[in-house]
């Protein structure tokens, strides 16, 4: 906090007076902009391009600052925000061009995007991020949940597995051997290291389908799963396909989560309620706190009065999900495949987590 402060302090003592004197009055949300950059500082996480023959490259730390900009003002298409840019003489300024000329075209913002993508910058600079400001602090409680990310692509076709040998009920005979039971993901990732886990987790688009309001909720497209730490700072993210079972995500995400940031309680909703998640969770120091999943049985893993408070703090990850769509562009993908789809939702991921970070000290 005290850190915070100190940038807060010198952003408004500083560089609001600095850039109104050289661009004169600056919108709120050109204000906005100017402190989410200033606290993120991507430029410093971006190389200087090796140049040797033929036409020089386009200055790469710009158009990242761009890309947090398209965020920043919710931007749906690349061609909008290219000539918002061209018009807008504060927003040039803002992201390192002192003229429109200088504006590179769309190939150029495309073919830099897919260089971020490669290179993982967006999610490079939230964890360090989130390794600067958040780890220093106690968490109180990290809210575990997923959202659904609709894409206009294809979904994936996927493979038909071999249907399995019936096994036969009842006590085997003398002499009988029956296959074993093979365990489940869960299971599986109790065993694994944290690469491992990531690689068996499906990603590819396909059709997905939830409760939304009692009813059923269908789309294709991509799950975006997320921990989110008190104040709606997203501390950890993963993608996967649509199809994929929430709780499929919770093991990896706790042990992400449990590296960057020390925290106290793991909020999660019924589709959570499983013993290998509880018993990572217990492993790594932290106190799990399910809703639980009746599964027939009403008075299976009842809660105390105390559990049952502390589960509402998980509307964090409600309300950060929200600000995530409709602020941030997270309803805004126009990219296609796993990859671009993930850097898109991390440079929103980046934007709202330094909006976040500056929530804290007004």
């Amino acid at each position: 906090m005290a850190i915070l402060s100190k940038i807060w302090f010198e952003i408004q003592a500083n560089l609001f007076p600095f850039m109104r004197e050289h661009l004169g009055s600056l919108s709120q949300r050109e204000q906005k902009l100017v402190a989410i950059l200033e606290l993120v500082r991507i430029e410093e996480f971006v190389p200087d391009p090796w140049w040797n023959r033929g036409r020089k490259q386009s200055p790469r730390w710009k158009l990242a600052r761009a890309f947090v900009a398209k965020v920043v003002y919710n931007e749906s298409e690349t061609s909008r925000f290219i000539d918002r840019l061209r018009k807008d003489g504060n927003l040039q300024q803002i992201c390192g061009w002192q003229s429109a000329h200088e504006i590179p075209s769309e190939s150029t913002f495309c073919r830099s995007f897919a260089e971020f993508m490669q290179t993982e910058l967006p999610q490079r600079v939230h964890a360090a991020l989130i390794e600067k400001y958040e780890k220093p602090r106690l968490v109180g409680h990290i809210s575990r949940d997923a959202t659904d990310i609709p894409a206009r692509e294809r979904p994936a076709k996927k493979v038909k597995p071999k249907q399995k040998p019936k096994s036969k009920r009842g006590r085997p005979r003398s002499g009988e051997v029956r296959q074993k039971k093979q365990p489940t993901r869960l299971e599986r990732q109790l065993k694994m290291p944290l690469p491992q886990m990531l690689s068996d987790l499906p990603c590819l688009c396909d059709r997905g389908c939830k409760k939304k309001g009692g009813r059923k909720y269908y789309w294709i497209g991509y799950k975006l799963h997320v921990d989110w730490a008190d104040g709606e700072i997203p501390v950890s993210c993963l993608l996967t396909a649509a199809s994929l079972h929430d709780s499929q995500t919770a093991i990896p995400l706790e042990t992400i989560t449990a590296s960057r940031v020390v925290s106290f309680y793991s909020l999660m909703d019924a589709a959570y309620d499983a013993w290998p998640i509880r018993a990572h969770s217990l492993s790594l120091g932290h106190v799990p706190i399910i809703d639980p999943n009746p599964r027939g049985d009403s008075d299976r893993w009842p809660l105390e009065p105390a559990q049952k408070q502390r589960l509402r703090e998980r509307s964090t990850a409600e309300r950060g999900f929200s600000l995530l769509k409709e602020c941030f562009g997270g309803a805004n993908i126009r990219v296609r495949g796993p990859d671009k789809v993930h850097a898109h939702l991390m440079f929103s991921i980046l934007a709202l987590t330094a909006d976040r970070l500056l929530n804290l000290v007004l």
